[in-house]
């Protein structure tokens, strides 16, 4: 049997490159240019000040000294992980939990696609209209004030949104809630994708549920759970639209919800182009950075 000529092989090859050729566009146009100019502005001063524009003049890495002298930097860094924290533990247990329960056939679940639907449907909500109606809830003449006062649990009416606690703890709550079913699904996916003849065989040998989930399932869902923690990771860091609604871009009370974004987005806002790129250079380093030591710590170690 002949094997086909080279020039045929090549022919067919051009095909794939040419296919690329959207890809890579949109890429060069709206990925690497701009992060190319981001790179090159954080070197300039150019902000405006009242109908004057300062600048662009090369200062070197003085926004980024700016930034870290300013002592602010660190903490919108702990309020965005804080509450990325808040929404993430809770939304990875719910669906570790619903993963499981949903992908056993042994259960034989009633109505088990009209649930899953059900649960998907809050991540095809708008954070900005998710934000305006838990700020209606949970304002200080909202009806969960009314309810808390009509039950007795308080005697005046409190403000969830003056509390730093209470402020992040809602943040987190409207996270989890957008996101649990997105996750669900994908660890679902991860659960189904495995060989049932290991539970078969696990069943066999007098393994309990609990033994059978700690034992073969999590170890064969690391490489979706690595997914989701890094894919959540990075949509912590660049939380905005939920604090941004919800405290009116105030970041209140006393910057408490003011995360990194918020504060890039007032930087560019006041036209201070130089420490806006400074700030989204740094965001993109500690991105990075923090995704990697995920990879690392949780990735498979070959035997």
């Amino acid at each position: 049997m002949s094997s086909p000529k080279k020039g045929k092989v090549e022919k067919h090859n051009k095909w794939g490159y040419i296919f690329l050729i959207p890809f890579i566009v949109v890429y060069v146009i709206f990925q690497l240019i701009p992060l190319v100019s981001t790179i090159y502005n954080s070197f300039f001063e150019n902000y405006r000040m009242g109908l004057q524009q300062v600048g662009p003049n090369p200062i070197g890495f003085k926004n980024y000294i700016t930034l870290f002298e300013s002592g602010k930097l660190l903490g919108y860094f702990r309020n965005t992980m804080i509450m990325w924290v808040l929404g993430f533990v809770p939304q990875i247990l719910l669906s570790l939990l619903l993963g499981a329960w949903f992908s056993d056939t042994r259960l034989k679940l009633k109505a088990s696609g009209f649930f899953k639907t059900v649960i998907y449907l809050p991540n095809l909500i708008m954070a900005s209209a998710f934000s305006m109606l838990f700020f209606a809830l949970f304002s200080d003449n909202g009806p969960i004030n009314g309810m808390l006062l009509n039950l007795g649990f308080i005697k005046e009416a409190y403000s969830f949104l003056s509390h730093a606690g209470s402020a992040r703890g809602l943040v987190g709550f409207m996270n989890f809630l957008m996101w649990f079913g997105n996750t669900t699904i994908l660890l679902m996916a991860g659960m189904m994708g495995i060989d049932p003849a290991l539970f078969e065989a696990a069943e066999v040998d007098g393994a309990t549920s609990t033994q059978v989930f700690f034992q073969i399932t999590m170890p064969l869902l690391r490489p979706i759970l690595i997914y989701v923690l890094i894919t959540s990771l990075i949509g912590g860091l660049q939380m905005f639209d939920v604090p941004q609604i919800l405290t009116n871009g105030t970041g209140g009370p006393t910057d408490t919800t003011m995360t990194l974004i918020m504060y890039l987005n007032k930087q560019l806002f006041s036209k201070n182009y130089g420490m806006g790129g400074a700030l989204s250079v740094l965001l993109f380093i500690v991105t990075g950075i923090l995704s990697l030591i995920v990879f690392k710590a949780f990735a498979q170690r070959k035997e």
